[in-house]
């Protein structure tokens, strides 16, 4: 056996649990035998298909082998994979690919491409009903391109990982030795459909993790599990993790566990899984800045919304509602970004971002964190498009825009100490978070390191929320 083979299955025992995996399809070979086919050995048409379990989770997983003719998709190899798919779908179970492969196989032609075409359908029709899992651990290049798209996470080996739908060297203008857009870290930090890169250590356990914190199907509810953490936990010093609010997701979260998705993609706006009392949340938080293992500010950015972060947050929330996954945001924006760029893509993305949290029928609960301006907080999860909660940390500001910039605005040609006086009345006024609490678009005010508790109080209160009108049978006369 080849190393290659061996990789293929090793790649689903470092995996699942220990002596779980069952195959399926073992005796499957190739049926073409044109230009020489026949005198070649496909061993299982090059990926091997079955399910087992992940720390007693169900799953079905399939793993490509690249010593038979490379990996290629061929009839056969494509039928295994939409198969897969299709049990998993009448199971309720994740499915998980484990890709290395060279691509669509020559000899096979028009069946190839038919089973290209197999594959998507597959995917498609699973959206939305089970989580799909991609991991590239070798070749993904052209129309494979598409698989880790379409799935809803996807991880990429980094030293041997390659996505790409063009190669480097077929970009006017480009080749490897100056960008190679091929490379696992391009892909994670621009294309918008990796969630982390790692050895192929690291990738498994990140899939691991993963599939322990998600429903399994989407009709499950969500997903809960016992909590051993104090519900009533004081969160010290949290108020300092408003710029990185990676930091105060893992705070609150139950045994401070924040397992972040899309991590290298617009990193000013932070997604991921948390737990509160034992339910998985789904977060989505406004982020200023990264700081390092060792307490320092790695990177900073403005407090504003991206077109990248607001792709980001709408498909991530999509994906939550599908599967009934609470939402908790964290918001901290001022504005939009302001580069041509921006006028290209930004208001497009805000629609799909606004659409999204306004469409989630799932509980949705939103903190405001520091200060809150114009219609970029209207859209990060606000009261008027239908957050069912919202509280606010001590010090936050929510209003128009800044008063002193409002001021010099309204008061334009008057005299400096008139404008800071207008400044001042109209940040008490119009800026205040009492101000919002008072006209109802403020639930409460808590101190920051009271979250967690008031955080699980409203996941809690939520928890039998129905979307739609109610159901009755008797009418008040």
């Amino acid at each position: 056996m080849s190393n290659s083979t061996n990789s293929a299955r090793q790649r689903i025992s470092g995996l699942l649990d220990e002596q779980s995996f069952m195959e399926i399809g073992a005796l499957v070979t190739a049926r073409n035998t044109d230009f020489d086919l026949s005198q070649s050995e496909t061993p299982s048409d090059g990926v091997v298909t079955g399910y087992g379990l992940i720390d007693g989770n169900l799953v079905y997983v399939y793993s490509q082998d690249a010593s038979v003719l490379n990996g290629t998709i061929g009839e056969m190899h494509s039928r295994k994979i939409a198969a897969i798919y299709q049990m998993a779908v009448k199971m309720g179970a994740p499915v998980i690919g484990l890709i290395d492969c060279g691509g669509m196989r020559l000899q096979e032609s028009v069946d190839a491409l038919h089973g290209f075409g197999e594959i998507y359908a597959a995917q498609a029709a699973a959206s939305g009903v089970v989580p799909q899992i991609s991991a590239v651990f070798g070749g993904c290049g052209g129309g494979l391109s598409v698989v880790p798209a379409l799935s809803d996470f996807a991880f990429v080996e980094k030293e041997k990982g390659r996505v790409f739908v063009n190669s480097p060297n077929a970009i006017k203008g480009n080749h490897v030795s100056k960008c190679d857009t091929a490379s696992a870290e391009y892909q994670a930090c621009n294309n918008g459909c990796i969630d982390g890169v790692g050895t192929a250590e690291e990738v498994l356990a990140a899939i691991r993790e993963l599939v322990c914190i998600l429903p399994g199907n989407n009709s499950e509810g969500g997903r809960e599990e016992e909590c051993t953490d104090d519900l009533n936990r004081v969160c010290e010093n949290l108020s300092g993790c408003r710029e990185d609010t990676r930091l105060a997701l893992a705070q609150i979260s139950d045994n401070n566990l924040f397992v972040e998705v899309k991590k290298d993609y617009a990193k000013n706006m932070a997604t991921g899984f948390i737990k509160l009392n034992g339910c998985t949340i789904g977060a989505v938080a406004n982020a200023s800045a990264v700081y390092d293992e060792n307490g320092e500010k790695a990177e900073s950015f403005d407090k504003v919304l991206t077109a990248r972060g607001c792709n980001k947050a709408a498909e991530f929330i999509s994906f939550c509602d599908a599967f009934d996954i609470p939402v908790l945001s964290l918001t901290n924006v001022e504005g939009f970004a302001a580069t041509e760029c921006s006028e290209r893509n930004l208001a497009k993305a805000m629609a799909r971002m606004t659409a999204a949290f306004a469409g989630a029928t799932v509980p949705k609960v939103n903190i405001i964190v520091g200060n809150v301006y114009g219609s970029a907080y209207v859209m990060m999860n606000s009261k008027s498009i239908g957050a069912d909660l919202v509280y606010a940390w001590e010090g936050s500001k929510v209003g128009m825009m800044d008063a002193a910039l409002a001021a010099k605005i309204m008061y334009d040609g008057k005299p400096a100490d008139v404008v800071a006086e207008k400044a001042k009345a109209y940040e008490k006024l119009q800026s205040s978070v009492e101000t919002a609490a008072r006209r109802g678009q403020v639930d409460l005010i808590i101190a920051p390191d009271d979250t967690r508790k008031y955080a699980i109080a409203a996941f809690e209160m939520l928890y039998t929320k129905k979307a739609g009108e109610p159901v009755r049978k008797h009418v008040a006369k």
